[in-house]
């Protein structure tokens, strides 16, 4: 006798279908199973749901499909992870399939019942995490949040300076849940990619190669596949990995770890915006396992958590050794020369490293030689014609690139607009500023007489694969002099021998419109600091530079003080004040178009529409705008905020509003999207 089952199947975002459909099987199929079903003209893997979600539809009998096949040999998906994507679907507004799917390794979802059989062959065997390489003795702060973590329930923020051991708390609190637990597993969160392989190599050194998996975007389709399975049939101890790790099947899970919690990189940008970092939290609650975040800067939003109680702060201020924070130099660049890029103090302390045989670290975010090309003779830059927004001008290869679209050409011999060969670079990148520094330190000399070695890494210089991972070792094993790089050099790494830190050009964010800029600039340059003075030798002699034309700002007072919590502070003061997050909640109604009048009149029908739906009398909407950068490869971007005190009426909006946005499809239009808790506005 056949039987109807609920089979959540890959659906565009905003499909009528929406959750689950109805098929027919001749045999019972344990919810959570993958099967295999017929949808439209193609065969596609789905996943047996426990009941028909609510927005599922039941097609009259005559035309319910039967369900292809199960794909056997793979346990169901536990309850506890279709909970988390069901809640995923509804928070972030999204549909219960495309999240179900998406979460899954790419190449399981085309596999059938016997491809799967022969990939399950060659899994890795079961392994029971035996500690290995010796470790450290405990600092009396590392010893004391262990403690915390071992006697409380949590959730955990883990406060600690950078240096100050938290990698080894992590390790020691899966080691403890390891040895209550030999079956149990733990989930380990990197905000990306490029910090992946050290962490991995630590935990590996630890507790073995089998023990550990890797799961993340760079990997190859048969890698992920790999890693999945053997956390889905517990037979990995620890699944370390970025934020689409999150989602991992880990039937035996036991504690989850999100390692600098405040990164932005746990915001997924495209298809279902969520949080890593917030639904780590909610998986710890609902399946019962501590969660410990860790970060020297914390997001405001865990900081607040803290102060209110929901979360338990385990502070660690202390280096680990001899290593002490870096004294703060802050630079007045209106006494400096016109037009400088390195003030003289700064040049004379990096010279003085150099002399020395120590190693310096530049700082600047924005890579390329310049953002912009110009013309002196007219008004012509080298904007993309694709994209409101300039294309960089990199000299390596010259070439005007969008870093938005990726428009590239080959750098014109002359102005395009008026003819003149007078064209040249505005403002500086990464490439410019080694270029400069090279010129600057020509006549310097290491100890042994020889020439400063200078090296830049960015997503341009690390864009090949094993680049990274080469310009890492050449750092560590003192092969490089100064090295030059954007934001991905100045969080995770561990360099033992830099003692100078230099942030050259920090200021454009201490204006910027975005509210959230001055808590990213902070967090980021006492992130730079942090690779200062972690050796012992040359601890109390290292320092962190930062060039400024606003040496008032507090932010620079509390830096100088590597002083977070008074930061925190006052930032939080001023949110509360102007009702921003964490006192208020937010979600923005994206939508891209042909036009901006076609995006921006969709936004305004769906505004007109939201009164009298549930929960918008708590809920104001401003008027559609453009976004920061209104056209992206010839497709025009406008948004309109939402903002509430109340997170349920917020959400209540949303999902009464979601019938209706669907019915507003109007010519031009290409797509629409809620992000629900944006980072940027």
């Amino acid at each position: 006798m056949s039987t109807w089952v609920p089979v959540v199947v890959p659906t565009p975002a905003h499909s009528s279908i929406g959750g689950a459909l109805s098929y027919r099987s001749e045999l019972p199929l344990a919810a959570g199973s993958l099967v295999r079903v017929p949808l439209g003209k193609r065969e596609v893997c789905g996943v047996v749901w426990d009941a028909a979600p609510q927005g599922s539809q039941d097609p009259p009998a005559d035309r319910v499909k039967p369900v292809g096949e199960l794909l056997e040999g793979l346990p169901p998906l536990s309850s506890h992870w279709r909970q988390l994507v069901s809640f995923t679907a509804a928070y972030y507004q999204r549909g219960l399939g495309e999240v179900a799917l998406a979460a899954l390794p790419p190449q399981l979802r085309g596999l059938d019942a016997k491809q799967l059989t022969r990939r399950l062959k060659r899994t890795v065997p079961r392994t029971e995490g035996a500690v290995g390489p010796g470790r450290p003795e405990l600092t009396p702060d590392q010893a004391q949040a262990l403690a915390g973590i071992a006697t409380e329930p949590g959730p955990f923020l883990l406060f600690g300076a950078t240096g100050s051991g938290k990698t080894e708390v992590y390790l020691r609190a899966v080691e403890a849940l390891l040895q209550r637990a030999p079956e149990a597993q733990a989930l380990v969160l990197v905000p990306e990619i490029n910090l992946t392989p050290q962490l991995q190599e630590r935990f590996v050194q630890r507790f073995g190669p089998d023990a550990v998996v890797p799961l993340h975007s760079g990997m190859t389709n048969p890698q992920r596949l790999r890693s999945w399975i053997a956390a889905h049939l517990g037979n990995a101890r620890i699944v370390l990995g970025t934020r689409m790790a999150v989602f991992a099947s880990v039937p035996n899970l036991g504690l989850i770890v999100v390692d600098e919690e405040h990164d932005p990189s746990y915001k997924q940008q495209e298809g279902a915006r969520y949080s890593a970092r917030d639904l780590a939290v909610w998986r710890g609650r609902q399946e019962g396992v501590k969660v410990l975040l860790g970060s020297a800067t914390p997001s405001l939003e865990s900081w607040q958590a803290c102060e209110r109680g929901r979360y338990r702060c385990l502070e660690m201020p202390t280096r680990v050794g001899a290593g002490v924070l870096p004294a703060v130099r802050i630079v007045n660049m209106n006494h400096q020369p016109k037009g400088a890029l390195f003030s003289i103090p700064l040049l004379a302390a990096i010279t003085a490293r150099l002399e020395r045989g120590e190693q310096s670290l530049v700082f600047l975010n924005r890579r390329g030689y310049a953002p912009v090309l110009a013309c002196g003779s007219c008004d012509w830059r080298s904007e993309c014609s694709q994209c409101s927004a300039y294309r960089v001008f990199h000299k390596i290869d010259r070439t005007l690139r969008c870093h938005h679209c990726g428009f590239t050409e080959r750098v014109p011999h002359a102005c395009p607009s008026c003819g003149n060969v007078d064209i040249a670079p505005l403002g500086r990148g990464t490439e410019r500023v080694e270029e400069h520094l090279a010129e600057l330190l020509a006549q310097t000399r290491r100890p042994d007489g020889q020439p400063v070695r200078i090296a830049r890494m960015d997503a341009d210089s690390t864009r090949l694969k094993g680049a990274l991972e080469e310009q890492l070792a050449r750092v560590h094993s003192g092969e490089v002099d100064v090295l030059v790089g954007t934001q991905m050099i100045t969080k995770g790494h561990d360099f033992r021998r830099i003692t100078l830190v230099a942030a050259i050009n920090p200021d454009t964010a201490l204006f910027s419109s975005d509210f959230r800029a001055p808590e990213r600039l902070f967090s980021l340059l006492m992130q730079a600091a942090g690779r200062a003075g972690r050796d012992a030798v040359h601890a109390d002699a290292s320092e962190m530079w930062v060039q400024t034309w606003n040496p008032q700002h507090p932010l620079f007072a509390a830096l100088k003080k590597h002083d977070f919590p008074a930061f925190a502070q006052e930032q939080l003061k001023e949110r509360e004040q102007a009702a921003m997050p964490p006192f208020a909640f937010q979600a923005l109604l994206r939508a891209e178009a042909r036009t901006q009048e076609v995006a921006q009149a969709f936004l305004q029908a769906a505004a007109d529409a939201a009164p009298g739906l549930e929960g918008s009398s708590h809920v104001s909407l401003y008027a559609p705008v453009p976004m920061t950068v209104q056209r992206v490869a010839n497709v025009e971007r406008a948004q309109l905020l939402l903002e509430s005190n109340s997170r349920p009426a917020l959400q209540a909006l949303l999902a009464a509003w979601q019938p209706v946005l669907q019915g507003l499809r109007t010519k031009g239009l290409i797509r629409w999207a809620v992000d629900v808790d944006p980072l940027a506005i």
